[in-house]
């Protein structure tokens, strides 16, 4: 599997219940944090509900 590196860019201040646990599920606390992940199914499935709060880079 590649890697990806997930990047909040935006507040979740008014982001719903939903968004807000999903941007913690992906160890995300504030904006310009960034995590690297395995790219699986459900971390798209994840990075999709929340699509406007991140950027996404594929790394090699």
């Amino acid at each position: 599997m590649s890697k990806i590196r997930v990047t909040q860019s935006r507040s979740t201040i008014k982001a719903n219940k939903n968004q807000k646990l999903t941007i913690q599920a992906l160890g995300l606390k504030n904006p310009n944090d960034a995590v690297e992940h395995e790219h699986t199914p459900q971390i798209e499935g994840m990075l999709k509900k929340v699509n406007h709060l991140v950027h996404v880079e594929k790394l090699s």
